[in-house]
């Protein structure tokens, strides 16, 4: 049966969250059901797969008191442009994606059966941050989008770290992102700028979470003789920031910044490891896709998915939240090289996944 199917996302810019929605998108298209992503800004790094319908609801409003009254007045927005694009159609599967996505579809009525999907870990994460009256006003925020309502986590550990915020919601499923891994190796088999090098891999946006002072930290105390290239969105002063540490460490002279790419996979494949150095995850993508690639993964044992992702014998990649522990543990994986089998990779393949999407339409 065909199904009409809806993702609200922020916007698309280069991320994770972004990839999985593009992902899913792709293969529910391609089963032959009619996919639109609704996107809340004009922010666009992903191609838009074929047969999927993509709808910009964009914020013009430049009046007083706009971000006191964003949500309310951009649910209204979202709510309308819905209207217009389905004409009367139903929706059988709405999914909302990132933290101010949820808010703004839990304050709109056409979207009341929407599932909100949470791709990140919330105490460690949306609250850590936070403390006194702040901490207690997010706290609350975030209570109230959520309980009462249909919601999907990334992992099984994010579902308890929901319950333990004080989110009591309607109904919890956990699934797993969607990798499509015969894409992902063709992609790894193409040329990279760094075929032929040594060197170590890191894939992420350079923000606080990510934590790259400790990456650069682990990279220094690992004695790793190669490179460390480091692959994502970065602004300026964070770039000055690495650069001017990495200068302090004396390893400037071995830092390869190469930016965004919607190839990361020829890195991936080209790397000796790929390494996690981060605070808080809802997943770790870049953990699964580098083992698809055959690269072995250090990480930091971070809230809430690099667990679930390296169990067993790759369990040895995984390190305390500090430079030596994840040095130690850089070190490890470079010595014995601990691979995904097939099995491993199998809970996270994009059709196993995609069923378990679609088995909840119009529940």
């Amino acid at each position: 049966m065909r199904h009409t199917i809806l993702f609200i996302i922020d916007g698309l810019p280069g991320g994770g969250a972004e990839r999985v929605v593009i992902t899913l998108a792709g293969e529910m298209a391609a089963r032959g059901h009619q996919v639109t992503i609704a996107s809340l800004q004009a922010s666009l790094d992903y191609a838009i797969p074929a047969g999927v319908d993509y709808l910009l609801v964009e914020d013009r409003y430049r009046g007083p008191l706009r971000r006191q009254t964003e949500i309310r007045r951009r649910a209204r927005q979202l709510d309308d442009a819905l209207r217009r694009h389905f004409a009367g159609r139903r929706i059988d599967l709405a999914i909302s994606n990132l933290p101010k996505t949820d808010r703004i579809v839990a304050a709109c009525p056409y979207l009341e059966q929407a599932w909100l999907c949470l791709h990140c870990a919330i105490q460690a994460g949306q609250l850590a941050e936070r403390s006194g009256i702040r901490r207690w006003l997010k706290k609350r925020q975030l209570v109230r989008t959520y309980s009462g309502r249909k919601l999907i986590t990334v992992c099984q550990a994010l579902q308890r770290d929901v319950l333990d915020c004080g989110i009591r919601p309607a109904r919890m499923e956990a699934i797993y992102n969607p990798f499509d891994l015969d894409w992902i190796r063709r992609r790894a088999a193409q040329p990279c700028p760094m075929d032929g090098e040594d060197f170590i891999l890191h894939v992420g946006r350079f923000n606080h979470q990510k934590r790259h002072d400790r990456l650069l930290e682990a990279f220094k105390l690992s004695g790793y003789p190669g490179k460390l290239a480091l692959l994502g969105q970065c602004g300026q002063a964070e770039l000055s920031a690495i650069q001017a540490q990495a200068e302090r460490l004396g390893v400037a002279d071995r830092l390869v910044v190469a930016g965004f790419t919607d190839n990361p996979y020829t890195y991936m494949r080209a790397a000796r490891a790929l390494v996690l150095s981060s605070d808080y995850e809802g997943f770790g993508n870049v953990l699964v896709e580098a083992l698809a690639c055959g690269t072995p993964v250090a990480s930091t044992d971070c809230p809430e998915g690099p667990a679930e992702i390296l169990t067993g014998p790759l369990s040895i990649g995984l390190s305390e939240l500090n430079g030596q522990a994840l040095a130690d543990a850089i070190k490890r994986v470079l010595a014995s090289r601990p691979l995904a089998g097939p099995e491993q990779l199998a809970a996270f393949a994009q059709d196993a996944v995609v069923d378990r999407y679609l088995a909840l339409v119009n529940q």
